[in-house]
């Protein structure tokens, strides 16, 4: 399987800067998943990788083949360098059956028939759509249609599947199936995937890495529990999460090399790094970024607040709480509900409390409230 390296990418339509300057690796076997708001040149670089987009400037490597070089006048085409796309529609002819969809590649590449028809049994085994070979796409639904489209870009053996946005048509229940599937297909085949979504659950699910881009330019690239828990900047930990990340507008100190005083107009804290001590000037505005699930609900809390709103879904509750006007997010797991206008108690036992610079919005350090 190959490895796939954009270094120092840039992407402009006239004077507008789509990607900038973008420096990637994605190594062999991973699935990726390029994450942002719309806008952001997730799907230019997808496009730039399977040859669709020309980028301005820069060098992409797939396999260790220069596939582009703005410096040396290297563009491969498209059909040479061995990637398989797979669009948001699906793209299937409608007047062929699924079995001459998923082997209309193969023809043109010129393949026997034995050879094509073993090649398409495979795949009708692996997306587990066997019982469809004679169907034609309008009497598919939009699952197997996508799992049909799915098996036409394998076919020829792609090293490298891209893939964008292809779940944004199907129902929620349909999502979540292919979601599963896709992870059983990415394992199954070993191969390396590509994937955009807007969808930061979906990322989250799917992904070995997230490559989060905020206007073109690379925020964060790591493993989805590490963006998660370890947000570079405040962008981050407010796009990836949901519900939304609370964040507290404070006021640091540093009481010693280990404690910081944040002040708040509705309460205080000592914030304790967990990883290395940090130094704040004096009244330095920071932001404290407090996930919902890690506030806890009742007992003995420090801070009184009253139940604004309560979501229950069975699994969990969404509970919104005002703080005299401060209105913070939490969630409580299991079948649990409030009464809105309840008084209830608030804690913070969690560790993975972060702590931003209010100017520069970069992470200063992660910890726990004391």
């Amino acid at each position: 399987m190959p490895e796939i390296r954009l270094n120092n990418v840039t992407k402009r339509f006239g004077k507008a800067v789509a990607v900038d300057n973008l420096d990637l690796t994605i190594k062999d076997g991973e699935f990726v998943t390029l994450l942002g708001p719309s806008g952001c040149g997730k799907t230019t670089t997808l496009r730039m990788i399977a040859g669709l987009e020309t980028p301005t400037e820069g060098e992409i490597f797939i396999d260790d083949v220069c596939v582009f070089s703005s410096e040396k006048g290297i563009d491969i085409s498209p059909d040479k360098r061995n990637v398989g796309f797979l669009f948001q529609n699906y793209a299937l002819w409608p007047h062929m059956t699924v079995y001459k969809n998923i082997a209309f590649g193969l023809e043109n590449m010129k393949w026997d028939k034995e050879r094509i028809e073993a090649r398409v049994k495979e795949l009708l085994g692996l997306l587990r759509i066997d019982e469809f070979i004679d169907r034609y796409p309008a009497e598919l639904s939009g699952g197997q249609q996508q799992r049909v489209a799915i098996a036409r870009t394998l076919a020829t053996g792609p090293k490298v599947l891209l893939m964008d946005e292809p779940l944004s048509n199907l129902d929620a229940k349909l999502r979540m199936e292919m979601r599963t599937e896709l992870k059983r297909l990415h394992l199954e085949t070993d191969s390396t995937f590509v994937y955009v979504t807007h969808d930061q659950l979906e990322a989250m699910t799917l992904s070995s890495k997230i490559c989060l881009l905020k206007e073109g330019v690379l925020q964060q690239f790591e493993p989805p529990l590490d963006i998660y828990h370890y947000p570079a900047n405040f962008f981050v930990a407010d796009f990836v999460g949901s519900p939304n990340i609370n964040i507290f507008e404070v006021t640091g100190t540093n009481v010693n090399l280990d404690e910081v005083k944040l002040e708040h107009p509705k309460m205080n804290f000592l914030f304790a790094p967990t990883s290395s001590s940090i130094t704040i000037q004096e009244d330095q505005e920071l932001l404290l970024g407090i996930r919902p699930e890690d506030i806890s609900l009742g007992g003995e809390g420090q801070i009184t607040g009253n139940v604004y709103s309560t979501l229950p879904s069975g699994m969990e509750t969404i509970v919104k709480i005002d703080l005299d006007g401060a209105i913070i997010t939490c969630v409580v797991f299991g079948g649990v509900d409030f009464s809105v206008g309840e008084e209830i108690k608030l804690s913070f036992p969690g560790d993975k409390y972060v702590l931003f610079d209010k100017k520069t919005a970069k992470n200063i350090a992660g910890g726990k409230l004391l």
